[in-house]
């Protein structure tokens, strides 16, 4: 963890050539009424090139925003892009479970609110040498976090066959798993996937022709190395109650997923700390047993056609917001 840590922005990569934020307008108006107070701080929890971020400070004058991404590029990005408003400004190079030790170490006790833009972003998807894509030729990278060690090419170079069964079920749903993970073991004893384009032939060739008609058959072999590379579900297990125990009372948090891994656990957290904790049977609830958190919206909230036309990158997202209603007791 990093406070201001410094990074590079790919040269290609021009800051102004940075996509729409999704659902921005809709999550302004969930977050304004905490935001607005004296002496608000938010916390972007996943910064990315600061396309949210720049809309808040924009909008709410006297809010401080604390960054926090495990992406240097686009922490240097977002570091230009934010320059007018350095004096409310903390960025952090961290990846968002370490929100509670980046909040200590800045010593803020608690914030206004907490937004997540969860999932892989613009810029990791748009630089080819990424390894994101799986419709680009580029080197089997795909961390998010380019100073960590685990890369796409070590875990089909060394999972075994079951581990990587395991994740391409878990993680990409992938009803072919076993076929490709015993295709990838197989390839290995010759010589091993180094590229994109030689994991993606692989894949096409174990692929019956009929289940290749059902849209490009290796999505979710890429997108199941790929949280797994970054553990981003187990990141996000820890992340989303270290988020709710740092919101002030009256603070709220929104929480966009774009895959329905991510937000079954963001559901699973925030459904349980707005339910009642009573036994049942006892007659009055008391005070410690009333529901912590109160859901704002209804259910997983989706963009709407207009957004989806407009932003095509927010058609599968799921928006979750809640409102803090009392500090739990440790």
């Amino acid at each position: 963890m990093g406070i201001s840590g410094r990074g590079s922005a790919r040269d290609a990569m021009a800051d102004n050539d940075i996509h729409t934020p999704v659902l921005l307008e809709r999550t302004i108006e969930l977050l304004a009424p905490a935001l607005s107070r004296e002496g608000a701080v938010l916390v972007d929890a996943t910064l990315g090139m600061a396309g949210h971020a720049q809309a808040f400070l924009e909008r709410f004058p006297d809010l401080t925003l604390v960054g926090i991404d495990r992406d240097q590029d686009a922490l240097a990005i977002a570091r230009r892009r934010l320059a007018p408003f350095t004096d409310r400004v903390q960025l952090v190079h961290a990846v968002y479970d370490e929100l509670g030790s980046v909040l200590a170490e800045l010593a803020v006790p608690r914030v206004a609110g907490i937004l997540f833009d969860l999932g892989v972003s613009s810029l990791q998807l748009d630089l080819v040498e990424r390894g994101f894509s799986y419709s680009k030729d580029s080197p089997l990278d795909m961390r998010m976090d380019a100073s960590s060690q685990r890369t796409a090419e070590i875990i089909l170079a060394t999972y075994s066959e079951l581990e990587l069964r395991r994740i391409f079920y878990e993680y990409g749903d992938e009803k072919l798993a076993p076929r490709y993970a015993s295709r990838i073991v197989q390839r290995r004893e010759d010589r091993p996937l180094t590229t994109s384009a030689e994991l993606v032939e692989l894949i096409i060739a174990a692929t019956p022709a009929a289940a290749q008609r059902a849209g490009h058959p290796a999505k979710r072999v890429f997108q199941a190395l790929r949280i797994e590379v970054n553990q981003e579900l187990s990141v996000l297990e820890r992340a989303i109650p270290a988020a709710v125990d740092a919101l002030e009372v009256g603070g709220r948090m929104v929480v966009l997923s774009y895959q329905s891994l991510e937000d079954r656990i963001v559901k699973r957290v925030v459904q349980a700390r707005a339910a009642s904790t009573a036994p049942r049977g006892l007659p009055v609830e008391l005070p410690q047993h009333r529901p912590e958190l109160r859901l704002l919206v209804r259910g997983a909230e989706l963009a709407s056609d207009e957004e989806k036309l407009r932003n095509p990158r927010a058609t599968p997202v799921r928006l979750r917001a809640v409102e803090k209603l009392r500090e739990v007791s440790a």
